[in-house]
């Protein structure tokens, strides 16, 4: 049986022989005692790549942007964030039901929140009619954006206007390393204009479970008890920890031939005719625009799906494809062939 090219998410990786032995192999303790060394050893070495004084192991990005929302504010405040950012519209509505807080909304060019946005935006404190603003939260890379990564000019720029206005600053940085390898930047200086930071595990790097915040000490220590309130304590989290230590030293560095594969992709999605707009991947996504004939992407997805290639229902008259290992040009050459004899079947019964 050959297996469909599955093009949904980076998510769908699955470890490889060396993660998998790391794993069997790690030492273990309970977490909630901080006995375990190969937790530590994670957090450590996630904390010294970032260039921040503390990291935590969370079970996932999801849970790490709540942690970090309920570590940064109080409940009644607002938050501002990118209009189409994943904490606004991809984590379950956690915003107010969980953690209080109103959302306070800006629209992005690409994924780069202008500056002198915030202000416009802004809620001071002291106003019995407002919800006092404290948090600026921003997504890197930014998915709906199209996977495009925010440079250290921007974050910095962002940074200065978010301490003019008193805020905080978090960043959703899920695919922060897909973001530091497009832009050829040590991972670092993306982070030095931000207070905390979320990295993803599990997108990219191959883990079966796992994130980690990063921030300054007090931050990262305030955090822990709101991961105990929202069922984030851990045992012998050792074992899945042991997958990220692998991913951080073996993973990061192949990223690179994700994006390699996307603007492979893109280049064949874009001389397939048919109307299609393929966007210009910025790292590892490609979206693209599917043309009038195909009145139901839902169905179009079906049949893709049916001929061997996997991708999510599109949103927005949009459909993402998502590339990761261990998919190779080959597969995206593959994919492409695919996806333009649907598109043929399409026109035909038409």
């Amino acid at each position: 049986m050959v297996m469909p090219i599955d093009l949904r998410s980076d998510t769908v990786t699955e470890p490889g022989p060396a993660m998998r032995r790391a794993m069997a192999e790690a030492e273990v303790g309970d977490d909630y005692y901080r006995d375990d060394p190969t937790v530590a050893r994670l957090e450590a070495v996630a904390a010294e790549r970032l260039g921040a004084e503390a990291a935590m192991l969370l079970f996932s990005a999801t849970q790490a942007n709540l942690v970090a929302l309920m570590a940064h504010t109080r409940r009644g405040d607002s938050v501002i964030l990118d209009e189409t950012c994943h904490i606004q519209n991809h984590e379950g509505g956690h915003l107010g039901p969980v953690c209080g807080l109103t959302a306070r909304l800006v629209r992005s060019d690409r994924g780069i929140i202008a500056a002198d946005s915030l202000a416009r935006v802004f809620q001071r404190s002291g106003e019995v009619l407002y919800a006092p603003t404290s948090l600026l939260c921003l997504e890197n890379t930014h998915n709906a954006a199209g996977g495009v990564a925010v440079p250290p000019a921007a974050l910095a720029a962002l940074r200065a206007e978010a301490d003019r206005l008193g805020l905080a600053v978090h960043v959703d940085g899920a695919r922060i390393f897909n973001a530091a390898v497009a832009l050829g930047v040590t991972p670092d200086e993306l982070f030095r204009h931000t207070d905390s930071l979320t990295i993803c595990l599990t997108k990219g790097l191959t883990c079966p479970v796992g994130a980690l915040l990063v921030g300054g000490r007090d931050f990262i220590a305030a955090a822990r008890r709101w991961r105990q309130m929202v069922g984030g304590g851990m045992r012998q989290a050792g074992v899945f920890a042991a997958a990220g230590l692998y991913a951080l030293d073996n993973m990061v560095a192949r990223l690179a031939d994700d994006h390699a594969a996307a603007r492979r992709l893109h280049h064949r999605l874009a001389a397939l005719g048919f109307g299609v707009e393929a966007e210009p991947p910025a790292t590892n996504m490609v979206y693209c625009r599917l043309p009038q004939r195909v009145s139901d992407g839902t169905a179009f997805t079906v049949a893709l799906a049916a001929a061997g290639v996997r991708v999510n229902p599109p949103g927005g008259g949009r459909l993402r494809f998502v590339t990761h290992a261990p998919l190779t040009p080959a597969h995206m050459d593959q994919a492409a062939e695919i996806i333009g004899r649907v598109l043929d079947e399409t026109a035909k019964a038409a």
